[in-house]
Protein backbone atom coordinates (compact mmCIF):
# COMPACT_ATOMS: atom_id res chain seq x y z
CA UNK A 1 0.00 0.00 0.00
CA UNK A 2 1.18 3.53 -0.76
CA UNK A 3 1.61 5.84 2.20
CA UNK A 4 0.72 9.13 0.47
CA UNK A 5 -2.55 10.70 1.67
CA UNK A 6 -5.01 11.62 -1.07
CA UNK A 7 -8.43 11.59 0.56
CA UNK A 8 -10.57 14.71 0.53
CA UNK A 9 -12.75 14.83 3.64
CA UNK A 10 -14.34 17.86 5.23
CA UNK A 11 -12.66 19.14 8.36
CA UNK A 12 -14.20 17.95 11.61
CA UNK A 13 -14.95 21.07 13.61
CA UNK A 14 -15.66 21.37 17.33
CA UNK A 15 -18.31 23.69 18.75
CA UNK A 16 -15.70 26.40 19.23
CA UNK A 17 -14.74 26.27 15.56
CA UNK A 18 -11.55 24.25 16.11
CA UNK A 19 -10.70 21.69 13.44
CA UNK A 20 -10.26 18.25 15.06
CA UNK A 21 -7.71 15.63 14.06
CA UNK A 22 -5.67 12.63 15.09
CA UNK A 23 -2.04 12.46 14.02
CA UNK A 24 -1.46 10.51 10.83
CA UNK A 25 0.25 7.67 12.70
CA UNK A 26 -2.99 6.91 14.57
CA UNK A 27 -4.90 6.94 11.30
CA UNK A 28 -2.39 4.58 9.75
CA UNK A 29 -2.69 2.19 12.71
CA UNK A 30 -6.47 2.24 12.29
CA UNK A 31 -6.30 1.33 8.60
CA UNK A 32 -3.73 -1.40 9.19
CA UNK A 33 -6.07 -2.85 11.84
CA UNK A 34 -9.05 -2.62 9.49
CA UNK A 35 -7.01 -4.40 6.82
CA UNK A 36 -6.06 -7.15 9.30
CA UNK A 37 -9.65 -7.75 10.40
CA UNK A 38 -11.60 -7.03 7.20
CA UNK A 39 -9.14 -7.00 4.32
CA UNK A 40 -10.10 -7.57 0.71
CA UNK A 41 -13.71 -7.13 -0.42
CA UNK A 42 -15.16 -6.39 3.05
CA UNK A 43 -12.73 -3.51 3.51
CA UNK A 44 -13.41 -2.27 -0.01
CA UNK A 45 -17.15 -2.27 0.73
CA UNK A 46 -16.67 -0.41 4.03
CA UNK A 47 -14.54 2.32 2.47
CA UNK A 48 -16.88 2.60 -0.49
CA UNK A 49 -19.84 3.05 1.85
CA UNK A 50 -17.89 5.71 3.77
CA UNK A 51 -16.97 7.41 0.46
CA UNK A 52 -13.28 6.85 1.17
CA UNK A 53 -12.39 4.81 -1.90
CA UNK A 54 -8.87 6.25 -2.21
CA UNK A 55 -7.85 4.90 1.20
CA UNK A 56 -7.53 1.42 -0.32
CA UNK A 57 -4.32 2.60 -1.98
CA UNK A 58 -3.23 5.48 0.22
CA UNK A 59 -3.06 5.07 3.97
CA UNK A 60 -2.11 8.05 6.14
CA UNK A 61 1.68 8.50 6.28
CA UNK A 62 3.62 7.21 9.27
CA UNK A 63 4.21 10.56 10.95
CA UNK A 64 2.86 12.79 13.71
CA UNK A 65 1.30 15.49 11.56
CA UNK A 66 -2.29 16.17 12.78
CA UNK A 67 -4.07 15.43 9.48
CA UNK A 68 -6.32 12.40 10.08
CA UNK A 69 -9.74 13.95 10.67
CA UNK A 70 -12.31 12.89 13.24
CA UNK A 71 -14.90 12.87 10.46
CA UNK A 72 -13.00 10.23 8.49
CA UNK A 73 -12.85 7.83 11.43
CA UNK A 74 -16.49 8.47 12.39
CA UNK A 75 -17.67 7.79 8.83
CA UNK A 76 -15.70 4.54 8.64
CA UNK A 77 -17.07 3.15 11.90
CA UNK A 78 -20.61 4.16 10.92
CA UNK A 79 -20.18 2.40 7.56
CA UNK A 80 -19.41 -0.88 9.36
CA UNK A 81 -22.75 -0.76 11.17
CA UNK A 82 -24.69 0.33 8.08
CA UNK A 83 -23.25 -2.51 5.98
CA UNK A 84 -23.44 -5.37 8.49
CA UNK A 85 -26.22 -4.27 10.84
CA UNK A 86 -25.95 -3.11 14.46
CA UNK A 87 -24.81 -6.39 16.03
CA UNK A 88 -22.33 -7.64 13.42
CA UNK A 89 -21.11 -4.13 12.57
CA UNK A 90 -20.36 -3.31 16.18
CA UNK A 91 -18.65 -6.65 16.71
CA UNK A 92 -16.48 -5.88 13.69
CA UNK A 93 -15.62 -2.44 15.09
CA UNK A 94 -14.59 -4.01 18.41
CA UNK A 95 -12.34 -6.48 16.60
CA UNK A 96 -10.73 -3.60 14.71
CA UNK A 97 -10.26 -1.76 18.02
CA UNK A 98 -8.50 -4.77 19.52
CA UNK A 99 -6.23 -4.98 16.48
CA UNK A 100 -5.48 -1.25 16.85
CA UNK A 101 -4.03 -1.88 20.28
CA UNK A 102 -1.91 -4.83 19.12
CA UNK A 103 -0.47 -2.87 16.20
CA UNK A 104 -0.17 0.38 18.12
CA UNK A 105 1.54 -1.21 21.12
CA UNK A 106 4.40 -2.24 18.84
CA UNK A 107 4.52 0.95 16.80
CA UNK A 108 4.18 3.36 19.73
CA UNK A 109 6.07 1.44 22.40
CA UNK A 110 8.85 4.05 22.63
CA UNK A 111 6.15 6.60 23.47
CA UNK A 112 4.02 4.36 25.71
CA UNK A 113 6.79 2.64 27.67
CA UNK A 114 4.42 -0.18 28.67
CA UNK A 115 7.08 -2.87 28.30
CA UNK A 116 9.50 -1.22 30.74
CA UNK A 117 10.42 -3.51 33.63
CA UNK A 118 9.39 -0.95 36.25
CA UNK A 119 5.90 -0.92 34.76
CA UNK A 120 5.54 -4.69 34.31
CA UNK A 121 6.30 -5.46 37.99
CA UNK A 122 3.58 -3.14 39.35
CA UNK A 123 0.61 -4.77 41.14
CA UNK A 124 -2.27 -5.48 38.74
CA UNK A 125 -4.58 -2.66 39.86
CA UNK A 126 -1.78 -0.09 39.73
CA UNK A 127 -0.65 -1.46 36.36
CA UNK A 128 -4.21 -1.01 35.11
CA UNK A 129 -4.42 2.55 36.32
CA UNK A 130 -1.04 3.57 34.95
CA UNK A 131 -1.66 1.80 31.63
CA UNK A 132 -5.03 3.49 31.11
CA UNK A 133 -3.58 6.86 32.11
CA UNK A 134 -0.76 6.42 29.59
CA UNK A 135 -3.30 5.57 26.87
CA UNK A 136 -5.43 8.60 27.78
CA UNK A 137 -2.34 10.82 27.73
CA UNK A 138 -1.44 9.48 24.28
CA UNK A 139 -4.79 10.65 22.90
CA UNK A 140 -4.42 13.99 24.66
CA UNK A 141 -0.95 14.45 23.21
CA UNK A 142 -1.51 13.21 19.67
CA UNK A 143 -5.09 14.21 18.90
CA UNK A 144 -7.96 16.56 19.69
CA UNK A 145 -9.74 13.60 21.32
CA UNK A 146 -10.38 14.71 24.94
CA UNK A 147 -10.38 11.90 27.52
CA UNK A 148 -9.97 11.65 31.28
CA UNK A 149 -9.85 8.71 33.67
CA UNK A 150 -11.87 8.47 36.89
CA UNK A 151 -12.36 5.54 39.27
CA UNK A 152 -14.29 4.15 42.21
CA UNK A 153 -13.79 0.94 44.18
CA UNK A 154 -15.09 -1.31 41.39
CA UNK A 155 -14.45 0.45 38.09
CA UNK A 156 -12.32 2.78 36.06
CA UNK A 157 -14.33 5.23 33.95
CA UNK A 158 -12.94 6.23 30.55
CA UNK A 159 -14.69 9.57 29.95
CA UNK A 160 -14.47 11.30 26.57
CA UNK A 161 -15.78 14.84 26.18
CA UNK A 162 -14.70 15.31 22.55
CA UNK A 163 -14.87 11.96 20.80
CA UNK A 164 -13.18 11.32 17.48
CA UNK A 165 -14.75 7.87 17.14
CA UNK A 166 -18.46 8.69 16.98
CA UNK A 167 -17.83 12.16 15.54
CA UNK A 168 -20.57 13.33 13.20
CA UNK A 169 -22.78 10.29 13.80
CA UNK A 170 -26.15 9.81 15.49
CA UNK A 171 -27.22 6.65 17.30
CA UNK A 172 -30.03 5.47 19.55
CA UNK A 173 -27.56 3.59 21.75
CA UNK A 174 -23.85 4.05 22.61
CA UNK A 175 -21.77 3.23 19.53
CA UNK A 176 -18.06 3.80 20.27
CA UNK A 177 -17.32 0.13 19.76
CA UNK A 178 -13.90 0.84 18.31
CA UNK A 179 -12.94 2.35 21.68
CA UNK A 180 -14.52 -0.56 23.56
CA UNK A 181 -12.41 -3.01 21.55
CA UNK A 182 -9.29 -0.92 22.12
CA UNK A 183 -9.87 -0.99 25.88
CA UNK A 184 -10.70 -4.71 25.83
CA UNK A 185 -7.33 -5.52 24.28
CA UNK A 186 -5.55 -2.99 26.49
CA UNK A 187 -6.70 -4.58 29.75
CA UNK A 188 -6.26 -8.09 28.32
CA UNK A 189 -2.62 -7.22 27.64
CA UNK A 190 -2.10 -5.35 30.91
CA UNK A 191 -3.46 -8.29 32.93
CA UNK A 192 -1.52 -10.99 31.08
CA UNK A 193 -4.56 -12.53 29.41
CA UNK A 194 -7.56 -12.02 31.69
CA UNK A 195 -10.92 -10.54 30.70
CA UNK A 196 -12.85 -7.78 32.42
CA UNK A 197 -16.24 -6.14 32.36
CA UNK A 198 -16.16 -3.32 29.80
CA UNK A 199 -19.28 -1.45 28.68
CA UNK A 200 -20.08 1.92 27.19
CA UNK A 201 -22.78 3.56 29.31
CA UNK A 202 -23.24 6.89 27.53
CA UNK A 203 -22.34 8.33 24.15
CA UNK A 204 -22.27 11.77 22.55
CA UNK A 205 -23.75 10.27 19.38
CA UNK A 206 -26.77 9.20 21.45
CA UNK A 207 -27.27 12.72 22.79
CA UNK A 208 -25.37 12.42 26.07
CA UNK A 209 -22.68 14.91 27.19
CA UNK A 210 -19.83 12.36 27.22
CA UNK A 211 -18.84 8.97 25.86
CA UNK A 212 -18.25 7.00 29.07
CA UNK A 213 -16.89 3.45 29.16
CA UNK A 214 -16.68 1.50 32.42
CA UNK A 215 -13.78 -0.93 32.93
CA UNK A 216 -14.11 -3.39 35.81
CA UNK A 217 -11.18 -3.79 38.18
CA UNK A 218 -11.67 -7.51 38.87
CA UNK A 219 -11.27 -10.27 36.23
CA UNK A 220 -14.60 -11.80 35.23
CA UNK A 221 -13.55 -15.33 36.13
CA UNK A 222 -12.30 -14.47 39.63
CA UNK A 223 -14.61 -14.77 42.64
CA UNK A 224 -15.61 -11.62 44.50
CA UNK A 225 -13.39 -10.87 47.51
CA UNK A 226 -14.53 -11.90 50.96
CA UNK A 227 -15.92 -9.18 53.21
CA UNK A 228 -13.14 -6.86 54.26
CA UNK A 229 -10.82 -7.95 51.41
CA UNK A 230 -9.96 -5.94 48.28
Amino acid sequence: MSTEPAVDVSEAVAGDGTACFFVNKIGRIFYLALEEVAGGEPMRAILSSAKLHDRLDRYPPNNFAPEFSFEELGRTQQAMEELYGPSAGRDLARRVGRACFRIGAKDLNPVLGLTDLAFRILPLRMRFKVGLEVLAHLFERFSDHRVRLEEDDLHFAWIVERCGICWGTRSVTPCCDLAVGLLQETVYWLSGGERFYIEELSCVAAGQPTCTILVGKRPLDRPAPARGER
